[in-house]
């Protein structure tokens, strides 16, 4: 079992930055898929970005790319959403999930089930 504790969410105006970080207790970062999904009220989990085991390869969901960077700090065991020029329409719920590295897919990484860990969700609200 791995527990992932977040941390970083908040309340930003519109155009403004934040950055949320995840620590999955007891494993180490360098050893799991991480990724970062969010959920607004009323709508269904939503892929935000990931980064694989090695912390070479990521992926983000188009509403975020250019404006999002998803991060690995191995001396700091964490994963890191720097979040800029934000938006309204990013308010949610950000949950940091992960899974163990066993190739998977590239196309089932921006599927919920894929992952076998979840943190306990930071709420995120950007005001206009």
């Amino acid at each position: 079992q791995v527990q992932l504790v977040e941390s970083g969410g908040g309340l930003v105006q519109a155009g403004g930055s934040l950055r949320l970080s995840c620590a999955p207790a007891g494993r180490t970062v360098s050893n799991l898929i991480m990724g970062w999904f969010r959920q607004a009220p009323g709508k269904e989990r939503e892929f935000v970005a990931v980064i694989s085991a090695s912390g070479v390869t990521t992926t983000y969901a188009d509403s975020v790319n250019s404006r999002f960077t998803i991060s690995k700090d191995v001396a700091k065991n964490t994963v890191n959403l720097q979040m800029n020029s934000l938006k309204p329409e990013d308010t949610a719920v950000y949950y940091c999930a992960a899974d163990r590295d066993r190739n998977t897919p590239a196309r089932a990484l921006s599927v919920p089930r894929t992952y076998d860990y979840w943190g306990q969700g930071t709420q995120v609200t950007v005001s206009s």
